[in-house]
């Protein structure tokens, strides 16, 4: 999935900050350079339905309000936000 198809299929906002994303979804976790996000689309009952993003810092303002874009999204979807979020890690 691209950037600008993971932003009109799971409403990401991009550039925004961590602070918004806060706000917005539950599973935000600054990590490093990086703020990771665990979200939740409703696929269907029983089917996976979590996605994760990795966003980066866009300036040296490294606090919570501070401009963060987005890098990258899942490709596919995670049973639980635990997956999504070593996901995440891991790019």
């Amino acid at each position: 999935m691209t950037i600008k198809e993971a932003e009109r299929t799971y409403r990401l906002p991009n550039p925004t900050t961590a602070e918004d994303l806060g706000c917005r979804w539950s599973h935000v976790l600054n990590y490093g350079d990086r703020v990771l996000l665990a979200g939740y689309y409703y696929n269907g009952a029983k089917k996976p339905s979590y996605f994760a993003a990795v966003y980066e810092h866009l300036d040296e303002d490294k606090s919570c309000e501070g401009a963060i874009g987005l890098k990258a999204v899942s490709d596919v979807e995670f049973l639980d936000e635990g997956h999504a979020v070593a996901w995440a890690l891991g790019q």
